[in-house]
């Protein structure tokens, strides 16, 4: 077996536990991401804008996967922060 193999072996599990904590506080991290991106934007003096959304939007669009699998997978045992 290959070292990815055994990576991912040992990581599969994990993938689910990843997933219900994302669907739990989807929207903490996503505030979180959001400072995150304002204070390296003002510490680079915004000369980095465009990066800076370009990698949070896509932060947020893997987190958004990551909570939708946990959720498709039934395996999300907390409330919902996001309003249906």
């Amino acid at each position: 077996m290959g070292l990815m193999d055994n990576l991912k072996a040992k990581l599969g599990p994990l993938k689910g536990k990843v997933g219900d904590l994302a669907q739990q506080h989807e929207g903490k991290i996503e505030h979180g991401l959001e400072k995150a991106a304002q204070v390296v934007d003002s510490k680079t003096k915004g000369k980095y804008s465009s990066q800076i959304r370009t990698g949070t939007s896509k932060a947020k669009d893997a987190l958004g996967r990551l909570a939708d699998s946990a959720e498709k997978d039934g395996k999300g045992g907390g409330t919902d922060s996001r309003t249906p």
